[in-house]
């Protein structure tokens, strides 16, 4: 059907040494190490494919000394999908590791919550705190594809496609946004950054990187209001993702898991719902 999809995490890069002080805010143990995975994501069906994120390059794993496994463009290309032909591209939200890379997708159409473009360009980012997970150039380059007209924005709730919509959520940036997707399964959402881990919206424990907490805090509730079920709310950045759900692509450094389909016996355990 012309509205049901198929939904992948592509993963490119990886972060070992944090520490949980890293991922939760008032957390009793900030100590203990906690693994960051980062990833882009593709929606396909017969008639279309749609990414979710670009991820960041090589100039910015340099510049920031956060080395990257492979690069989302090959990412994408030993995975089937030359990036030159994808044509709707959602950015979550312009934080570097999530809007980088933006001038590989040459023939696509950016979706783009509004206030996240009026955030990344306007006075906040006078401040270090608040401009640190943001990159100029990425910034740069959004605005250089709105003046061609390459830019699609929202203003809260959207529609990507069929069976596709965007949901405004911010907290962690002022225009982040969600991604619900119809599956055969039900209704998927990926969080993106809504909720970096399952643990951040399961036991509604604030990311530190936060410019509104009560936004947050309620983005933890619409996840699950948006998804059919629990398993088909996708963190951002959580490796649990990876024994969860099922690889179906291995190519050098590139592994691709399936995120459509039934979990692991054991997810409410893993994920701490036991």
């Amino acid at each position: 059907m012309d509205d049901i999809y198929e939904v992948f995490a592509l993963k490119y890069a990886e972060r070992n040494g944090r520490t949980r002080g890293d991922s939760f805010l008032f957390d009793d143990d900030h100590a203990s190490q906690h693994d960051m995975d980062y990833s882009i994501w593709v929606i396909r069906n017969e008639s279309r494919v749609i990414v979710v994120d670009t991820g960041y390059d090589e100039e910015e794993a340099k510049r920031r000394g956060r080395p990257i496994l492979e690069t989302p463009a090959r990412c994408l290309a030993d995975f089937g999908i030359d990036p030159a032909k994808v044509d709707t591209v959602v950015i979550t939200h312009l934080h570097y590791d999530h809007a980088g890379s933006l001038r590989d997708f040459p023939n696509a159409r950016f979706h783009l919550q509004a206030a996240e473009l009026g955030f990344a360009t306007g006075p906040c980012m006078c401040h270090d705190v608040l401009k640190a997970p943001f990159s100029v150039e990425h910034v740069v380059d959004m605005v250089r594809h709105v003046y061609s007209g390459r830019v699609v924005f929202h203003d809260g709730d959207g529609e990507v496609a069929p069976g596709v919509q965007v949901h405004a959520v911010g907290g962690h940036s002022r225009g982040l946004q969600c991604v619900r997707v119809k599956t055969a399964r039900g209704y998927l959402v990926l969080a993106s950054d809504a909720s970096h881990y399952y643990e951040n919206f399961l036991r509604k424990k604030l990311f530190p990187i936060v410019e509104n907490p009560q936004a947050m805090l309620e983005g933890f509730d619409l996840l699950p209001r948006l998804a059919s079920v629990p398993s088909l709310i996708i963190p951002g950045h959580d490796p649990l993702v990876r024994t969860l759900f099922p690889v179906v692509a291995v190519s050098g450094k590139l592994t691709v898991n399936r995120l459509d389909v039934e979990p692991a016996a054991d997810f409410l355990q893993k994920t701490g719902q036991a």
